[in-house]
């Protein structure tokens, strides 16, 4: 599904300001230093005490070419230094191999296979 202005407007009025008054998902845009042009969200949401979960969606066109790793280690950075984090999660849908390259880039390690971890948007389970 792509990812469309409007989809950014609505993720900043509505879902971005309650969570981190909450202390629960700090939501971020990243956007090209030159061109001012969005090239991804990037967030940080909290699993549990002390475990964040890592999330991020790149603009199509932008892809491949190292943004996401960039934006997505300073979030990570930014998170060791500023949440009582004592571990980052990333998880990627089986077949996400982008994803999975960011991922790598940044160091993380694959533990294991999560079968039918989340709900898609036609409602049938992936992961």
């Amino acid at each position: 599904m792509p990812y469309r202005r409007a989809d950014t407007g609505k993720l900043v009025a509505e879902k971005v300001p309650a969570p981190w008054g909450e202390d629960t998902d700090y939501a971020f845009g990243a956007f090209h230093k030159d061109t001012g042009a969005l090239v991804g969200s990037y967030c940080l949401t909290l699993v549990s005490r002390g475990v964040w979960e890592l999330g991020y969606r790149a603009v199509k066109e932008l892809r491949g070419r190292g943004y996401s790793v960039e934006a997505a280690r300073a979030l990570c950075d930014w998170g060791w230094v500023t949440l009582d984090v004592h571990r980052i999660e990333r998880w990627a849908m089986a077949g996400n191999t982008g994803s999975c390259a960011v991922a790598e880039k940044l160091g993380f390690t694959v533990e294991r296979t999560l079968r039918s971890r989340s709900i898609a948007d036609e409602g049938k389970p992936h992961g």
